[in-house]
């Protein structure tokens, strides 16, 4: 069983403000109370801010972080909320392909290193052991579009939304017929992606 108080120093030092390391978390308000997991796993909400000099700069992604009982001798089960195009990431399901979220974790590493070994995959992506093939063939094949393509998903998906912004995509989703609220929370819910918006209001 995971030691309390291990658990809950870990949280608040990565949930503190730390403009530094470009990584922080929050508790998430389901914490306690995860669905689908057993009773007394923890639930955070990682942010990663995009590295520089990659094609992820300036972009800001949410990673699903969910703390087992076991933890620290079993690692965080991580996956990313914010939809990225990179080889070791699915782009569809957020899936992660990382060793130390695997066979690689140690009971010394903690939550905070390993988001930051997160934010160190996109600087260095390893297409040879990929999570999505697609993106991996991209990448060994015709890198100038790999990161054309990678920035494209930064700034539909990764990039902070401006007011005027969100307004302009309620405006979009009421234009399909549904009512200004129930499109507002169903953006506010799928992070200001529209197609995934309107899915959910469609109930697909």
């Amino acid at each position: 069983m995971a030691s309390a108080g291990r658990v809950d120093k870990e949280i608040a030092l990565i949930c503190q403000p730390d403009s530094t390391s470009g990584v922080i978390a929050q508790v998430a308000d389901d914490d306690k109370c995860v669905p689908s997991c057993p009773r007394g796993w923890r639930h955070l909400i990682g942010t990663i801010t995009g590295p520089e000099g990659t094609p992820y700069e300036g972009g800001v992604f949410d990673v699903d972080i969910i703390i087992p009982t076991e933890y620290p001798f079993e690692p965080p089960k991580m996956k990313f909320i914010t939809k990225i195009w990179h080889p070791n990431v699915s782009s569809q399901t957020g899936a992660i392909c990382l060793d130390i979220l695997k066979d690689q974790w140690s009971p010394a590493l903690t939550i905070k290193t390993a988001m930051l070994s997160l934010q160190a995959l996109l600087c260095s992506p390893e297409p040879s052991d990929p999570q999505d093939a697609q993106v991996a063939r991209m990448y060994l094949d015709n890198k100038s579009e790999f990161d054309r393509t990678a920035q494209q998903w930064v700034q539909m998906y990764a990039t902070p939304k401006s007011e005027a912004s969100k307004n302009e995509a309620i405006e979009r989703v009421c234009e399909m017929g549904f009512d200004r609220d129930s499109a507002k929370r169903a953006l506010e819910e799928h992070k200001w992606d529209e197609s995934a918006a309107v899915n959910a209001l469609l109930g697909m």
